[in-house]
């Protein structure tokens, strides 16, 4: 399923060498309806991508599709900086309503730039105020982003290695299951209660619950919790990142909702908007919610168009548990149709949690080869992983049984493929 060749130059000539994805999905891709990415010349692709769990609720839904076309039809506000709006009362009221208080989360929600990254950088910054402190613990194979802040909590080191200097102000540390009988919750405890430990104090303590860059290394409860008391302990904030993990990725609309624990603050994107729209915000317990007006700002501080869709998905999937029921199904689908293709691999395991959720095959060329084959037989899905090993299943959230067993039936020949491919190479 080849690009359409009319169109390769233009993106080769100019579209910097920055890109990414397009390099190992060379089609063109033209419209986009629940779980399927469709082509210009018409071939049809199950996404197991979803915009990097950006698309939970699959593409174009419906519901989100019409109020947004009404919205702008009826000329309805489409940027108003941090302006009061009719489409931001109805997103925070649905998120009032089904999100926080239903989970006695008392949170203000604080609108920044729309990625991801802003979110992130907001944070660290809200902690380093609150508590004077400029030192952020993050923790190995965690990914935050890649502006200079939110890079310096991110350890993959080739994307460090983009901002060609130093990033400082960050300690990394394990994340739980780095390395082996090693209680990284309790080290990083000792390291901090020692004077001479060599960590500074630090303002926050900051992760994702599921690593979905880092190769969906999944931390359990009780690390969650060991981890929070111990930022409690030494006056650091606790910052849970949910941007890929959040928004019902893991079965629950937030990663860390059955852990017993209430962060300080959340940062969230990707999905919060329900339709893929550029879309962030920061959850901030009030007495951490101490900017002054716009000392953390951009000019698109709350997309106004993310608002309307955004209260659409909260309605519509959040409003009661039916949905959520529907995940825990879903989930364990995955989960067995990922541990079939698991023991075809020599070596290979399943990571992950929920809706979040890959094998590890061993190598990075391994996973790129398997996801390449899938490709051209028509499955959208990509690598995680520090040594990209990781063959990453994140399917919207609204997949329909029997094209997930496709898209898994498609993804089963792949490996199957790239097997007896890898074998027949190293016998001759």
């Amino acid at each position: 399923m080849p690009m359409d060749m009319s169109h390769k130059a233009i993106f080769e000539r100019r579209e910097s060498e920055a890109r990414s994805y397009c390099r190992a999905m060379p089609a063109l891709f033209a419209k986009a309806q629940g779980s399927k990415l469709i082509a210009k010349d018409g071939s049809e692709w199950i996404d197991f991508l979803a915009g990097c769990s950006s698309l939970n609720y699959g593409h174009n839904d419906p519901d989100m599709k019409q109020a947004l076309i009404d919205h702008i039809a009826s000329d309805g506000i489409a940027m108003g900086l941090d302006l009061h709006t009719e489409p931001k009362a109805g997103f925070l009221e649905a998120f009032e309503e089904h999100i926080l208080r239903p989970r006695d989360m008392d949170h203000r929600v604080m609108f920044m730039g729309p990625t991801g990254a802003n979110a992130v950088e907001a944070a660290m910054k809200i902690a380093r105020k609150k508590t004077g402190r400029t030192n952020v613990i993050a923790f190995t194979n965690g990914f935050h982003g890649v502006t200079m802040g939110a890079l310096a909590a991110t350890g993959n080191g080739y994307h460090r290695g983009g901002a060609a200097m130093d990033t400082q102000g960050v300690t990394r540390m394990p994340y739980d299951g780095y390395a082996d009988n090693v209680d990284s919750a309790a080290l990083v405890d000792a390291m901090l209660s020692d004077p001479a430990g060599g960590v500074d104090a630090p303002a926050a303590i900051m992760f994702e619950t599921v690593q979905g860059e880092g190769g969906l290394n999944a931390a359990s409860a009780e690390w969650v919790r060991a981890m929070a008391d111990v930022a409690r302990k030494h006056g650091a904030l606790l910052i849970i990142d949910d941007i890929q993990a959040g928004v019902g990725r893991t079965g629950t609309f937030f990663s860390f909702e059955e852990m017993g624990v209430t962060p300080d603050l959340v940062t969230m994107a990707k999905s919060a908007s329900g339709f893929g729209l550029p879309f962030a915000m920061v959850l901030v317990r009030p007495e951490h919610d101490i900017f002054g007006p716009a000392e953390h700002n951009g000019t698109f501080r709350g997309n106004t168009h993310a608002f309307v869709t955004a209260r659409v998905a909260i309605e519509k999937f959040w409003a009661d548990d039916a949905f959520q029921k529907t995940l825990a199904t879903k989930a364990k689908l995955i989960e067995d149709r990922l541990s079939e293709i698991a023991a075809m691999v020599p070596g290979a395991f399943l990571k992950g949690r929920g809706l979040m959720r890959g094998v590890d095959v061993g190598t990075g060329e391994r996973a790129a080869d398997i996801c390449a084959r899938a490709f051209e037989k028509g499955l959208v899905i990509e690598t995680s992983g520090n040594h990209d090993q990781v063959v990453k299943v994140l399917a919207p959230l609204t997949t329909p049984e029997e094209l997930f067993h496709q898209g898994f039936d498609i993804l089963k020949q792949a490996t199957q493929d790239s097997l007896a491919a890898h074998t027949k190479f190293a016998a001759e």
